[in-house]
């Protein structure tokens, strides 16, 4: 009986839920890789320097904003038995056609992520989304939900490779990576990169500085919940 009232209520709070619900969970609340750990391997790998780290979370967003209006606009239509197939040859899809405009338009980009870009394919981040969220919800949510999800996670991938750029060389590099209309280093001529610990600039480093923001924002939820 307890069961049976559960359910209304559930869909009730479901139905409930805004638009700005929607969208910010998926920065603040379920941060794909500060909350619920997804998305480690590009984290790791394309963080070394805050364009690069920038430009895959871009990248990722324009995947996952995609993807999510797709797999939304077919999910009437498309048989259960099949849906994760699907769901893949969308995104892969979606993925090399926009390989191919940053190969174009940003090599420099292109060149510094790599087989990354094509990896954004089997991110679990993306399939996670059109699995739990796009595949039973409108097009409008889908597409707030795909938005707050990368932002989160475009967000986190940048705060990672400030970290590592800055603290391991200490500067801060703009229009290198990035096609920007102009080329600035912050910090060039202070004298910082004396004291930068090189090894956050390299593999290793990124294990540390991630491993440090995630206890840190840990314990910044464990105080939270400890004063409610």
């Amino acid at each position: 009986m307890t069961e049976v009232k559960k359910a209304p209520a559930r869909k009730a709070a479901k139905k409930a839920e805004s638009n700005w619900d929607v969208f910010a969970k998926g920065v603040f609340k379920e941060n794909a890789l500060f909350i619920m750990v997804l998305g480690v391997c590009p984290a790791l790998a394309v963080t070394a320097t805050f364009e690069g780290a920038f430009g895959m979370g871009i990248l990722v967003m324009l995947v996952l904003t995609f993807a999510n209006t797709t797999i939304s606009s077919i999910r009437k239509v498309v048989p259960n038995e099949i849906r994760i197939p699907i769901y893949i040859v969308i995104i892969a899809t979606e993925v090399t056609i926009l390989k191919m405009f940053v190969d174009a338009f940003a090599p420099a980009l292109a060149q510094e992520l790599g087989v990354f870009i094509a990896l954004i394919t089997v991110n679990c981040v993306i399939l996670g989304r059109a699995e739990s969220f796009a595949s039973k919800n409108t097009v409008g949510k889908s597409i707030l939900d795909g938005l707050g999800v990368a932002l989160g996670f475009t967000l986190a991938l940048a705060l990672i490779g400030l970290f590592r750029e800055f603290f391991g060389t200490g500067m801060l590099a703009f229009g290198v990576t990035l096609p920007l209309p102009f080329q600035y280093t912050l910090f060039e001529n202070a004298g910082l990169d004396q004291y930068a610990f090189a090894v956050l600039a390299q593999s290793p480093g990124a294990f540390l500085v991630m491993g440090l923001l995630l206890a840190g924002f840990t314990a910044y939820r464990q105080t939270k919940g400890a004063k409610k």
